[in-house]
């Protein structure tokens, strides 16, 4: 599982003319779902993502979770995050978990996150989605399950 963090002061998602997803400040995380991902992978990669110390405390220190912000969280599915640009100029996108099992994550992570965050938004599974962010910082972070094993 791929997570691409960002630290955004606004963020949201459009389908078509509608909005599915918006938060304040807080973080926008786009979600890449591979081969072999579970629900103990989500798990961990949830309260990793929950327990990230990276907003500013009262001396300009990253120092802080969203938790302790009490900032939203914005959940979008990307399965282009698991491109593999190896050969060619055309990515291959074998390295991502079939739309299925996709889709049973990405809505087990936003059911998760919503036990522990009031404000979290979502995209659509599958959609043509439209995203806007305002970035705080910048700050980006991208954290990958084999890293935490």
């Amino acid at each position: 599982m791929r997570f691409v963090i960002q630290n955004v002061l606004e963020a949201s998602v459009r389908v078509e003319d509608r909005i599915t997803g918006s938060i304040g400040k807080g973080l926008l995380v786009l979600v890449g779902i591979g081969h072999g991902d579970d629900r103990a992978v989500a798990d961990k990669m949830l309260k990793k993502l929950l327990n990230m110390r990276i907003f500013k405390d009262e001396n300009d220190k990253t120092n802080l979770s969203v938790m302790d912000v009490q900032g939203g969280v914005l959940l979008v599915s990307q399965f282009t995050l698991y491109a593999d640009c190896k050969r060619g100029n055309r990515p291959s996108f074998v390295n991502a978990a079939n739309p299925q099992l996709a889709e049973e994550l990405y809505e087990y992570l936003l059911a998760e996150c919503r036990k522990n965050v009031a404000d979290t938004g979502a995209g659509e599974f599958g959609a043509d989605m439209k995203v806007s962010l305002v970035n705080d910082g910048p700050f980006t972070i991208v954290l990958d399950s084999e890293d935490l094993k």
